[in-house]
């Protein structure tokens, strides 16, 4: 029996399968179609093992619900051209693939393009955590709490764990919402991870000194945050 391969780094960010309710058959459609775009009745109920019907039905209520959008084939012959389906721009799937495909395109023309990559990557980090830390109040003047609250919501799943003197565990980052740009330009989209976090420690009068890294891919099923002493991480 292989012994399986440890794979460093956190899981990639999973995309909410609707912004609504599914079945589990809907939601099965639903995938097939993001996979498969376009296609039709037929294909959809052979692909399924579904009666045509059943998967016509399914279809045009994911239509309803804007999840789906429906067309016409061309047709070259007689006969009543037979409708399409394809995944729509305002399923979330399709909008989290095209805003990674976008990061990974801009992170990538930064490391050809900027004579120091990693800084300009920071910097834009930077701007984005005083960004964040401007439209969102603080956690009760917490500035650490304020860091996992930022970070959660981007995706992250932040793991804080406790840490006893001459031990630094830091922060485990459990998902990346931008795995696969940062597994391909981690000296950018690292960088820009890491300068969010300082903008947003910069924003609230916190610590920004030495002590703040991030290390990626530190361990299999996570990347490392060290936020800057005097934070230490306790037990709740």
């Amino acid at each position: 029996m292989e012994k399986e391969q440890l794979v460093l780094g956190p899981q990639p960010t999973p995309v909410l399968g609707s912004p609504v309710a599914l079945s589990g058959q809907r939601l099965r459609v639903l995938d097939y179609v993001r996979t498969h775009s376009p296609v039709r009745v037929a294909e959809a109920a052979t692909g399924l093992d579904l009666h045509p019907n059943t998967a016509r039905e399914h279809l045009e209520a994911l239509v309803a619900l804007g999840l789906v959008e429906c067309s016409t084939a061309p047709t070259s012959g007689r006969g009543r051209p037979a409708a399409v389906y394809r995944a729509s721009a305002a399923d979330p799937a399709v909008a989290a693939r095209d805003y990674a495909d976008l990061a990974t395109a801009l992170a990538g023309h930064l490391a050809r393009t900027s004579a120091h990559p990693e800084r300009d990557a920071r910097l834009a980090g930077i701007e984005w955590g005083r960004e964040l830390a401007d439209h969102h109040s603080p956690s009760g003047g917490d500035s650490q709490q304020s860091v996992l609250d930022a970070l959660d919501r981007l995706g992250f799943a932040p793991d804080a764990e406790p840490e006893t003197p001459g031990e630094r565990r830091g922060i485990a980052l459990r998902r990346c919402p931008l795995l696969t740009a940062a597994r391909r330009y981690p000296a950018v989209v690292c960088q820009v991870h890491l300068g969010i976090v300082e903008g947003i420690l910069e924003r609230l009068g916190a610590p920004t000194g030495p002590g703040l890294d991030l290390i990626p891919f530190a361990e299999p099923g996570a990347c490392r945050l060290y936020l800057p002493e005097p934070f230490v991480l306790q037990h709740d």
